[in-house]
């Protein structure tokens, strides 16, 4: 995590300069009013990657944010921010018209079009950053899209998922599976788009199926060691009904159940080669990778490598293959 500003740390007096100019660096605005009471200024703004998409939050008292059109006219288009409304209301203004964003309520900033956004009183806000050469769809798309987030079924997924990204960011953004999490992102906010541009295109539906795939590739990886992980808490997760899951794993030709145990097999295959001094017992690997029944992970192993445990593990630590 990068902190860009924390006005705790700055001098009273200077924590409006201090929030301008990073306010400023960070939004794409380019003119910054604040919203000054008797308590002063106070802002939070911070930053995480997750490859190469990131994930930005501001939390401050009250703030204007303005771009103005010949910026917007000279700005190339490289990144798509989605963004999620978190403490009290904003006001977002553009070429097409006003509109109230309410807590948990979408919005895409597209730096290419003149904007004013802004909040009164303490607010907070969380955009998805993501490259728009990721993405794969054309710039007209992204443009159709902007005004038509609310139309499509994605749009409350997309927010839990921000939301949720948000809630965890530090351990998250600090995990092996940083990047991965960052494409699925990618993939969720190219398929919110495509639908959103396009409504029942062909497009649009093959966009979100590859999505819902690496969503699902990405959370069984986060967590197989969940003794609970099966198809109706991927289901549940991914805010998608088990029927509809199913039938978008059998169209990629994946056995969800089968894919989860064997990525729990690879795991714990893994693990019993690693040498050790005080190497886990066989029934703990097992339950450690979410197997419930020792005796049913030893029959999947075999089955899966034609070696017992105990005998994979034997042979890894003697150096034989």
């Amino acid at each position: 995590m990068a902190v860009l500003l924390d006005t705790e740390d700055v001098p009273t007096g200077d924590r409006p300069d201090a929030f301008r100019d990073a306010m400023l660096a960070a939004s794409g605005s380019t003119h910054v009013d604040l919203e000054t009471g008797t308590s002063g200024v106070s802002a939070r703004l911070d930053l995480w990657e997750f490859g190469s998409a990131r994930l930005f939050t501001a939390r401050s008292t009250g703030v204007t944010l303005v771009r103005d059109a010949r910026a917007a006219r000279g700005a190339s288009y490289e990144a798509v921010a989605i963004a999620v409304q978190g403490l009290g209301s904003g006001r977002h203004e553009t070429s097409s018209g006003q509109r109230i964003v309410r807590s948990g309520e979408l919005m895409m900033v597209a730096i290419t079009r003149p904007f004013d956004f802004s909040w009164s009183g303490t607010g907070s806000s969380a955009s998805l950053q993501v490259p728009l050469s990721d993405l794969g769809l054309p710039v007209r798309v992204v443009q159709r899209a902007a005004g038509r987030l609310r139309s499509s079924p994605l749009y409350r997924i997309v927010s839990r998922h921000i939301v949720d990204l948000t809630a965890d960011a530090d351990t998250l953004s600090a995990s092996p599976t940083a990047a991965d999490l960052g494409e699925s992102s990618t993939h969720l906010v190219r398929a919110l788009l495509a639908d959103a541009a396009g409504p029942g295109d062909t497009r649009a539906r093959d966009v979100f199926e590859e999505t819902l795939l690496s969503q699902v590739h990405a959370y069984v990886r986060q967590h197989l060691r969940d003794p609970m992980l099966a198809p109706d808490s991927v289901a549940a997760a991914l805010a998608v009904s088990r029927r509809q899951l199913f039938r978008v794993c059998r169209r990629a030709g994946l056995s969800l159940e089968q894919y989860i145990i064997g990525k729990r097999l690879e795991g714990a295959r893994t693990e019993l080669a690693a040498r050790s001094a005080r190497p886990r017992p066989i029934a703990s690997v097992a339950y450690g990778w979410g197997f419930k029944d020792p005796g049913h992970f030893s029959r999947r192993f075999r089955a899966a490598y034609g070696l017992l445990p105990s005998e994979w593990r034997r042979l890894a630590t003697e150096g034989s293959p």
